[in-house]
């Protein structure tokens, strides 16, 4: 593509390469290409199932070696509220009060959703806050009908000039409801990573945001901070980045050429949750634990989710020690025959890593090669929760370049579901991914990976969009958990459904582990 002066320089302004550009209008033509399913990964073969005592060992274990590792806990926040009430937004809109009741629209409408809603708006967390808010904007408000004052409960819940609360970043959303006090998601994060993310009784969190809430995370944290650490007896270290500009990638049209505005400039759109990469990239600690904004649990449930986090902590201290141990023999040239030979089994048998058919052939030179290659590469150890109709992506063993097979967090839109064979492979999954990562950044040295060499950069997505009422093409890069941490080594481990609690809709917020009183 030959970009014209001043496209290049507003390429280079966001920090982007001409090469880079050219590669992302390359892949738009190309197409993105489906994974292909080998088989879905399980409890018989992929992902680790374990008993009481064996999660009380990885959890002593993880307990007596916190003190000696850095941990940081990783948060992508910069999501906004606004879709948690899409419902309640479309409900204003095609309401029509004179000629209709709330019951008959939700019967026409089939709006199970918003019936839900009103039956159990008590119990929302900020109910006091917008019955507060009525009462100021309408003094008479007593005296409407039942009708009347369910719509004004809503119109006071998002309307721009009352509170307007899916204007909040969803990490300062009131989440909980405790007898003195309304806490956010942001705050519930900061109680879980004092249970499983501290060490030395310090807790570093870092969460990414928009730019434009930076000042609100920062008002909010000095609101909370000196109760939090006495309740916790944890100090806290809370850092936030954005995603960059220089990760947003270039909108095109339907025939594959650079979109333009109106005044001829270059579109760019932020890439999705795959641009996080370059700020888990810039993080530097041992453990990095990885968790949305939006999954947490009530005080009454956070023992037992902290616990299943140590655990999973525990897996991936005690693999990175059998690990290091045997690059840094392969290194010293220290291993024997058998060595090499258990070195492989350990990478099948603990690692899920395929070890080629060809490898019983290779010199032994070669074999220390092969075998450190593969050790030598970051680590994830992701929860896994058994398929109960909850969205999300998966576990599956996929089928890559030279045929190898590998772990991988697979998406639905990435699988062609025209292909009976994979189509099936997706209907017999076990499990799904509800965001759940405790990772591994260094090497046996000490030294951080450059996390960007580890991604398969054709696992991104592309999606149509509208800009100015005209179709455009957009590119999102490989997701975080997905594409990005393609090449990493990956453990599995089933975790229970508890364990997942996002709140993507409003009514998620009356389900039993965001309920406190």
């Amino acid at each position: 593509m030959n970009f014209t002066d001043k496209d290049i320089e507003q390429i280079k302004g966001k920090g982007l390469a001409v090469e880079k550009v050219n590669a992302q209008i390359h892949l738009f033509k190309k197409g993105v290409p489906f994974v292909n399913l080998k088989s879905a990964a399980t409890t018989k073969k992929g992902i680790l199932s374990l008993n009481k005592e064996e999660i009380h060992q990885y959890i002593s274990f993880f307990d007596s070696n916190r003190d000696a590792v850095t941990m940081v806990k990783f948060v992508p926040a910069s999501g906004a509220a606004t879709r948690m009430f899409k419902t309640l937004f479309t409900f204003l809109k095609e309401y029509k009060p004179k000629t209709e009741s709330i019951n008959s629209y939700i019967n026409k409408y089939k709006v199970k959703e918003l019936s839900v809603f009103l039956v159990g708006l008590e119990k929302l967390p900020f109910f006091e806050e917008v019955v507060n808010k009525i009462h100021k904007v309408i003094p008479n408000f007593n005296e409407l009908s039942y009708d009347e004052r369910r719509v004004e409960f809503i119109k006071t819940m998002l309307d721009e000039n009352r509170l307007n609360l899916s204007s909040y970043p969803k990490g300062l959303l009131p989440f909980h409801r405790y007898r003195e006090h309304i806490s956010t998601a942001f705050e519930e994060h900061l109680f879980e990573a004092a249970l499983y993310g501290s060490s030395n009784n310090q807790a570093n969190l870092h969460f990414t945001i928009s730019e434009r809430h930076n000042h609100k995370f920062d008002e909010e944290f000095k609101y909370i901070e000196e109760d939090v650490e006495e309740k916790t007896s944890v100090k806290f270290n809370i850092s936030f980045s954005y995603q960059k500009h220089s990760t947003d990638t270039i909108a095109v049209t339907t025939k594959n050429e650079p979109f333009r505005d109106d005044e001829g400039r270059l579109v760019f759109r932020p890439s999705g949750h795959g641009a996080l990469l370059e700020n888990l990239n810039d993080l530097d600690a041992d453990i990095i634990f990885i968790k949305n904004i939006d999954n947490v649990v009530g005080y009454k449930f956070k023992e037992e989710v902290g616990g299943y986090k140590k655990m999973l902590a525990g897996i991936l201290l005690k693999i990175q020690e059998q690990a290091f141990k045997y690059q840094k023999d392969l290194e010293n040239n220290a291993a024997n025959k058998d060595d090499l030979i258990q070195i492989a089994e350990f990478l099948s048998h603990k690692m899920n890593v395929q070890i080629g058919s060809e490898f019983k052939k290779y010199s032994k030179e070669f074999k220390i090669k092969y075998l450190f290659e593969k050790l030598n590469r970051p680590i994830r150890v992701c929860g896994m929760v058994k398929n109960e109709g909850e969205p999300g992506g998966g576990p599956f063993w996929v089928s890559g370049e030279n045929e190898t097979v590998s772990l991988q967090i697979v998406e639905s839109a990435q699988i062609d579901k025209k292909k009976k064979h994979q189509k099936e492979i997706l209907k017999n999954a076990t499990h799904f991914n509800p965001v759940d990562l405790v990772c591994g950044i260094k090497d046996y040295k000490g030294k951080n990976y450059d996390l960007t060499k580890f991604v398969d950069s054709e696992t991104a997505f592309i999606t149509m969009k509208t800009k100015v009422d005209k179709d455009i093409k957009a590119l999102e890069l490989p997701g975080l958990w997905n594409g990005s941490m393609a090449h990493w080594n990956t453990i599995f481990v089933e975790v229970p459904l508890i364990t997942f609690n996002p709140v993507k809709t409003v009514n998620d917020l009356l389900k039993a582990p965001h309920q406190i009183i």
